[in-house]
């Protein structure tokens, strides 16, 4: 098939991606996928990751009903002293007969959705109803998206800060006022006053002592996807009912989960559960213990939100990206 023939692929960018897929709508696509079984089956599809000069490069692929798709992404640590982004990346979607592309997304604005949608739907079910006092670790477009994932799930008032950098506080801080939240710079130590705790950091060590976290509170850390990193402690996940994204993903990559039972602090056989377990009610959540919802970002996510995002598109197309882009066959 010619160029011509298939016509220019849709670009999907940033904005276009917010327009077709706000974060409840994103939240509502991960369930439905969830539901249909995805899980079990993309967990055969590990992520690749390949250590090149700058970082590293990750490829991502998924397959569930009519569509399949890639992410490759790209993280160069470097890049925050140049002022350029640490995480890019490109999405292709793609029909899962023909393996023909569909269309292109932005795999940055991708990831920096699924994440937090995917946070959203672990913490409507494992934070006290009442849950309104937030402490967040990290000032960047996760931590920010994080606050509006747990705010569309519980009735977050205050928000406390944990950051080097005064600068990027004193914006993240102003931002949130202008949402409407009562936000303070905060040290670690105030996780003992929170009912939700999240780490969107780079950090590779535990960001808090994991025995401050009241039993009553829930913990996202979503920052690492490498077995020798991690943002929670050895005391937090013993204490805590534990729910990660599959059990497969936790034990390749998650170093919060992976670091402890490779020093024999944890039995994996202690996790309470996935995330498809937890959506369909099968995770006992213990009395007065912290839970612990750990993160490393799997393909079916970015599937999901991607052929959403798609979906909308056809049905409304509105303005896309430029160009679209042609691809030859």
């Amino acid at each position: 098939m010619s160029a011509a023939e298939l016509g220019p692929l849709p670009h999907i960018d940033a904005a276009n991606l917010d327009r077709l897929m706000p974060m409840s709508r994103a939240v509502s696509a991960l369930e439905d996928m969830l539901r249909a079984g995805v899980l079990d089956a993309d967990d055969t599809m590990p992520r690749t990751a390949a250590d090149v000069g700058a970082g590293q490069l990750l490829f991502m692929p998924a397959e569930s009903g009519p569509y399949a798709g890639v992410k490759l992404v790209s993280v160069a640590p470097g890049n925050a002293a140049r002022g350029l982004p640490r995480i890019t990346g490109l999405y292709v979607l793609l029909d899962s007969e023909t393996l023909l592309p569909r269309a292109l997304l932005d795999g940055a604005a991708l990831t920096a959705l699924r994440t937090p949608a995917v946070s959203a739907l672990a913490v409507d079910r494992l934070a006290v109803p009442e849950a309104a006092r937030l402490v967040v670790f990290g000032t960047g477009p996760q931590a920010w998206r994080h606050v509006e994932a747990a705010r569309l799930v519980r009735p977050v008032g205050d928000v406390g800060v944990v950051a080097r950098d005064a600068g990027r506080i004193s914006a993240f801080l102003d931002r949130c006022r202008g949402a409407g939240l009562r936000a303070t710079r905060v040290g670690p130590e105030a996780v003992r006053q929170a009912d939700i705790v999240l780490c969107c950091t780079t950090a590779r060590e535990p960001l808090f002592p994991g025995r401050l976290v009241p039993g009553h509170a829930t913990v996202v850390a979503v920052g690492s996807h490498e077995p020798d990193a991690r943002e929670v402690d050895s005391e937090l996940v013993r204490r805590s009912t534990v729910v990660v994204e599959s059990r497969g993903a936790a034990l390749r990559e998650a170093g919060d989960i992976v670091l402890p039972v490779s020093a024999g602090e944890w039995r994996p056989e202690s996790i309470a559960g996935d995330l498809a377990e937890l959506v369909a009610g099968r995770v006992g959540i213990g009395p007065a213990v912290p839970r612990l919802f750990k993160s490393v970002g799997m393909a079916w996510e970015d599937l999901a939100v991607a052929a959403g995002a798609y979906e909308r598109l056809r049905k409304s197309p509105g303005p896309t990206a430029g160009p679209g882009v042609a691809v030859q066959h």
